[in-house]
């Protein structure tokens, strides 16, 4: 049974760099013949805000809907983002808050402190880009996108392990260095990790 991937595209800019990165992994992955599902947040019609934060329910939208489909279906969750501000973009937020939902993601438990995690069995990998040095978003910045997403969020749900993949800096980099980096991404992807 090939392994079920989804590459989730959270930059809003559909030239960007995060966004020939995906696809390079969906090609790495395609190429060993993995059920890879590509996803650009951008494309997908919802109201990224949580107006009632969890007191009032939401409609909810089809590509919501579609959402968790394709986050239920797999095995492997690859999400590509660039780190504005010291974290992730707002469409990135707005999916968290949007898909990754009390009682699909996890469920609380009467009398527990922690809650059910019904994401548990599937792994993923963030490829982030930057112009802010490693060392410095690690001492200064506390690595705030990777532990939001790694520990907030992916690890409160049962996903493990995570992996994590940084391009920096982004707006020093030549054609030879951003070839590099899209290999390196490529080879994940038939790594399928």
């Amino acid at each position: 049974m090939n392994k079920k991937i989804l590459v989730i595209n959270a930059n809003p800019d559909r030239e960007s760099l995060c966004s020939g990165l995906a696809l390079r992994y969906k090609l790495g992955a395609d190429s060993v013949d993995a059920d890879c599902q590509l996803v650009n947040l951008i494309d997908m019609k919802f109201d990224p805000v949580l107006h009632y934060g969890y007191r009032k329910p939401m409609a909810v939208e089809d590509d919501i809907l579609r959402l968790q489909a394709l986050v239920d279906a797999a095995d492997h969750i690859v999400f590509v983002y660039p780190v504005w501000w010291g974290t992730y973009p707002a469409l990135l937020k707005g999916f968290i808050d949007r898909v990754i939902f009390p009682n699909f993601a996890f469920r609380y438990r009467p009398g527990k402190s922690l809650p059910e995690q019904l994401l548990k069995g599937k792994s993923a990998r963030l490829i982030i880009t930057m112009n802010t040095p490693k060392f410095y978003h690690r001492l200064v910045y506390k690595n705030a996108s990777i532990i939001s997403i790694k520990r907030c969020v992916l690890g409160f749900c049962g996903v493990k392990p995570v992996s994590t993949t940084v391009f920096t800096p982004v707006r020093k980099a030549d054609a030879k260095k951003i070839e590099s980096w899209m290999a390196k991404v490529e080879i994940l992807g038939m790594d399928m990790k």
